[in-house]
């Protein structure tokens, strides 16, 4: 792919984002994303031939990488253990209280109506990828004294459950800030060792 094609391709899947979560998935069309792009209904099948392809392509596109960038930043700065892990949940913290751009919405319509193998679920390689950062780091947090936690693989596994649940929380039931902060704080208080 040209560079000039991989910048439209860029383009078309930044606009098709903000469609998504403005309108979910169920009811975007093609149209939607046309006029969204503003580009011939051609010009967008020569990238797409669905909105499901597009869907697809966004999701698999926005795999955080501020988080990534973030987590590296603060290792290069030779942060704690409980550093890494607080700026991890303030990047998911900003996610799950996200107003806009949030495809949160079109990800549960689209999922919850296509049987996709979990090893092609862009979502399920996103939470894979949070469990083994969140495993990392309270791995090192016990290595280094900071933490206390006989099961860092399930720690962080029902860690990114909470996360989850909160995303959705946020965006059926509406969860304040003070509502995230008191969910995160009861699983990280549960790392703190304990006193002698």
């Amino acid at each position: 792919m040209s560079e000039k094609s991989a910048q439209k391709r860029k383009y078309i899947l930044e606009k098709a984002r903000e469609v998504f979560a403005e309108k979910g998935f169920k009811d975007v069309t093609m149209k939607d994303v046309v006029e969204a792009c503003d580009i011939s209904r051609g010009g967008l099948y020569l990238y797409f031939s669905s909105t499901e392809e597009i869907f697809l392509a966004v999701l698999s596109d926005s795999s955080d990488d501020d988080d990534d960038e973030a987590i590296a930043n603060a290792l290069n700065n030779d942060a704690t253990a409980g550093d890494m892990l607080a700026l991890f949940l303030k990047e998911q913290k900003k996610e799950i209280l996200r107003k806009k751009n949030s495809l949160v919405r079109a990800c549960y319509e689209y999922f919850s109506t296509v049987d996709v193998p979990a090893q092609d679920n862009p979502l399920r390689k996103q939470f894979d990828t949070a469990v083994t950062i969140v495993q990392a780091l309270i791995e090192n947090g016990v290595q280094s004294g900071e933490f206390f936690c006989a099961d860092p693989y399930g720690c962080a596994r029902n860690l990114m459950y909470v996360v989850e649940g909160l995303k959705v929380s946020a965006k059926t039931i509406g969860v304040s800030e003070a509502a995230v902060d008191r969910e995160l704080l009861y699983i990280l208080e549960g790392l703190v060792p304990p006193e002698e």
